[in-house]
């Protein structure tokens, strides 16, 4: 039987907790062979980032093409792209491919710090956003592509985590679903790369074949699962359990 396949187009974190790390990690945790693209290096702990370098376009698209032409990937995500012009390269390498596309629009940093140029979002909303097959943004992220999350004219899963209150909401949005995910907020501060492991996650699941519901349902049941089973590492925002997790979240549906 062959393996299933799965891109991931990101940047680096050197703390392991997010970026292309986390989401290697989750793919290996759903049983898909992770295959990557680096676009951002990162020097970074949980307790910050120290240092970025954005990678030129042209290794992005070299990137690319050698994994494309090599590999049956079945579904893509994206994460941090760092640049209108890296943005654009992944855009003209993707268009025109038949493969499930999630993107996790890395806007804003945990300190509200932007990571993409005006000129960078305005290519992410015109030429790679239609190609998305999910949208991934948190509230914040969401505001800064539409201005309001009911004015997106591409499939949504919002993400409630910047919310107030107890109950944590995840909502999918897309013409056919409205579904609302909810869970009991966990008070931790190891969350770091919680989105990245969500969409990878979903990217997963949709890899596997499962329909887009399905994938993000059972996405949101293993990251909360990842949560509770995090390792408690850092002295700031410490990474997810991605290995147990998926043990724990197997356990769970058995």
């Amino acid at each position: 039987m062959t393996v299933p396949v799965a891109l991931t187009i990101a940047g680096s974190d050197s703390g392991g907790g997010a970026g292309i790390q986390a989401d290697l990690k989750t793919f290996e945790a759903h049983g898909i062979f992770g295959t990557s693209v680096l676009t951002v290096i990162t020097a970074q702990n949980t307790r910050g980032v120290r240092a970025v370098q954005v990678l030129p376009p042209e290794l992005v698209t070299a990137q690319l093409e050698a994994v494309l032409e090599d590999f049956p990937v079945a579904a893509v995500k994206t994460g941090a792209l760092g640049s209108a012009a890296v943005v654009r390269a992944v855009a003209d390498v993707l268009r025109g491919r038949d493969l499930p596309l999630v993107v996790d629009p890395v806007l804003l940093a945990k300190s509200g710090d932007p990571l993409l140029a005006p000129e960078a979002v305005r290519v992410l909303l015109e030429e790679l956003l239609p190609l998305a097959t999910l949208v991934t943004p948190n509230l914040p992220e969401a505001r800064v592509l539409f201005g309001s999350p009911d004015s997106s004219a591409w499939p949504l899963l919002l993400k409630g985590g910047h919310a107030e209150g107890e109950t944590v909401t995840d909502e999918l949005r897309t013409p056919e679903t409205h579904l609302r995910l909810c869970a009991p907020r966990q008070h931790t501060r190891h969350t770091h790369g919680t989105g990245c492991t969500l969409s990878a996650a979903i990217t997963a699941h949709l890899a596997r074949g499962l329909a887009l519901v399905d994938a993000v349902r059972e996405a949101h049941a293993y990251v909360q699962a990842a949560l509770r089973a995090a390792p408690r590492l850092g002295a700031g925002h410490g990474p997810l359990g991605h290995a147990l997790g998926r043990l724990a979240w197997d356990s769970a549906a058995r």
